[in-house]
């Protein structure tokens, strides 16, 4: 197994070592860090937030409720799809009995 990449990623003004497994891992690991770096700087200009841990709460509950609302949509429209293709069942047991 390879060794892990030791990278440095830069959150807030605070720089964080990661051991991550492999390229992909480092690109994510990257990317998310530009994505809270950019919300961090949105909210301190649009809000009066002097703390940055504050402000790194605010993006915490603001990628927590992504997650949750795609989870809750996944779940509906599973939900949805199931009904759809139940109906469609239906409609053919009901074709094919004639």
């Amino acid at each position: 197994m390879a060794e892990p990449l030791k990278i440095k990623v830069t959150i807030a003004g605070r720089v964080y070592p990661i051991n991550v497994k492999n390229e992909n891992e480092e690109e994510g690991m990257r990317k998310a860090a530009k994505h809270i770096n950019d919300l961090v700087t949105k909210f301190e200009k649009n809000y009066a937030v002097s703390d940055k841990q504050d402000v790194l709460a605010m993006c915490a509950l603001q990628f927590a409720s992504l997650i949750e609302i795609n989870a809750i949509n996944k779940d509906q429209d599973m939900t949805e799809v199931t009904e759809k293709i139940n109906k469609l069942g239906a409609l053919i047991d009901t074709h094919l009995e004639k």
